[in-house]
Order: structure tokens, then C-alpha cells, then sequence
């Protein structure tokens, strides 16, 4: 990590009172449904994003999701609670995306793909993973808002847009201009906002899942699976999706289930 993206990140401001106390609520073993739900209700503006990420195309509802219990219940806690913190960390970021040639637009889209086919791929087989996978499918790629920042503030953007082209792929042009790539910034921002062991370290290693904790492993490889699905232009092709298929097989991950789901997606 780099001591002006490490300083960056600790100049970060505090995570809002609400999202502390989702997070209180999410870890609670004790919590249930409706202490999720009067949470939220707390928060009219916070309601009003989720209800729009709810009802987005990507998760196949053919009815209007429109009361935020009604999210839960469909969602559960986990989703919700993705939809919930996606929708505040976020606002704790200027966005200026423009070294990855990619609008404000396109990252926010690039995330709700990514976490769209990761809801609906994962819902069923590995509906217990969805409390870790749901927050790191939004939030994976918000390292990605440092590094852009650190490139325009060393005047890099030409050096890295060389990069990605020689190299062809982000994470490798990352390194090579600045030493650090997404996955480490993001797992190091949520490190920094304290949140549970097992979300950094899927972030951590969500390209090398094989050193992740064991018990992070298989969500470290969905969403690694995920994240080769959906390129950084939001756009699924033939070619992401064979690279995501050659993993499902390293993996040994459901392909029937992840075919569905990437129709659905696309």
C-alpha cells in the first residue's frame, strides 16, 4: 500500500449512524427481520435507494417492490443490508472515474451488474454466502475511486492508460503505475471502517482466493467468478464469460446455476 492512498484512506470520514447501526443489527445473532426493518425506516432517503436498487430489471421481480419490509423479505437481511451500505458508502466518495475511461454512470452500473448476477446466481446454492457477498459484489471495486484519484493527482493518466492497453487488464495496470491494485485498496478502506474479518478478506482475495481464510474461500472465488463476468465497462461478452467459465471449473462451482444467471444478466 502506498502512503498517499494509505493517507487517503485514513482521511476518510466516519461511516454515517446508520450504517453503524445496520452493521449492529447484521451481526446481532439475536437481531431479527423487523429490528432490520425499523432501522431502515429511520431513514427516508436511505429507504427510497434501496427500494430503487430492489426494483431493478437485474433481479427478474415482476412486481413493484414498494415497502422496504417487503425488500427484506424477498432480499433478506443480507442483500438488503448490501443494497443499504453500497447505497451509503458510496456518498462518502467524490467520483472521478475518467483515468479507467469509464463515467460516474458506468461505475455505478458496473457494481449493480456485477451484484445482479451475483443475487441471482447465488440465491439458491450459496444463499448462506450472500451476508458477506452481497456487500463485497457492490463494494469491491470502490478502490478503484482512490487509485483514479491518486493517478490524476500524479498526473498519470496518460502512463496508466498505456498500461491498459500493453496489458490488458486493470488490475495488472494498476500495479504497475502505482504499486497497489483494487482489491487491496478496497479491503483496506473496509479494514479501515472496521467491518467483520471475513468482507476484507473476500475483497482481499477475490483474485487469489486460494489465500483467503479457508472459510472465505468459496466466496472469494464467486466473487472472483463475478468480477471476470462483468469487465470494468459493464459489458458481458463471449470472451468474459468464458474466462468466468474457465474459473467455474478450477472452482468446482455450479455452471447450470451460473448459466441462468448470466443469461438473465446479460
Amino acid at each position: 500500500m502506498t502512503d498517499d492512498i494509505l493517507k487517503k484512506i485514513k482521511q476518510l470520514p466516519p461511516l454515517p449512524e446508520s450504517a453503524m447501526q445496520i452493521e449492529a443489527v447484521y451481526q446481532d445473532p439475536d437481531s431479527s427481520f423487523n429490528d432490520m426493518v425499523k432501522i431502515l425506516e429511520k431513514d427516508p432517503l436511505l429507504t427510497a435507494d434501496i427500494l430503487k436498487a430492489a426494483n431493478s430489471p437485474l433481479y427478474g421481480f415482476s412486481r413493484e417492490i414498494n415497502a422496504i419490509n417487503q425488500a427484506v423479505g424477498l432480499f433478506g437481511m443480507g442483500t438488503v443490508r448490501g443494497f443499504a451500505l453500497a447505497s451509503i458508502v458510496k456518498k462518502s466518495f467524490p467520483l472521478d472515474l475518467s483515468p479507467y475511461g469509464i463515467s460516474n454512470e458506468m461505475f455505478s452500473a458496473l457494481s449493480k451488474k456485477q451484484h445482479g448476477l451475483m443475487t441471482s446466481w447465488c440465491m439458491r446454492k450459496e444463499n448462506k454466502l450472500l451476508g458477506i457477498l452481497s456487500p463485497a459484489a457492490f463494494l469491491a471495486e470502490i478502490g478503484k475511486v482512490l487509485i483514479a484519484q491518486q493517478i490524476i493527482s500524479d498526473s498519470k493518466q496518460e502512463e496508466f492508460r498505456d498500461a491498459l492497453a500493453e496489458l490488458g487488464d486493470v488490475e495488472a495496470a494498476e500495479r504497475k503505475v502505482l504499486g497497489v491494485d483494487t482489491p487491496e485498496v478496497s479491503a483496506t478502506v473496509f479494514k479501515h471502517w472496521r467491518f467483520e474479518e471475513g468482507l476484507v478478506d473476500v475483497i482481499a482475495n477475490c483474485q487469489n482466493p486460494e489465500k483467503a481464510e479457508e472459510q472465505d474461500q468459496r466466496a472469494a472465488q464467486i466473487l472472483h467468478v463475478v468480477r471476470a463476468s462483468v469487465p470494468i465497462n459493464g459489458i458481458i461478452t463471449d470472451a468474459s464469460v468464458d474466462l468466468a467459465k474457465k474459473l467455474l471449473v478450477k472452482y468446482e462451482l455450479d455452471m447450470p446455476s451460473y448459466d441462468k444467471a448470466i443469461e438473465n444478466a446479460r
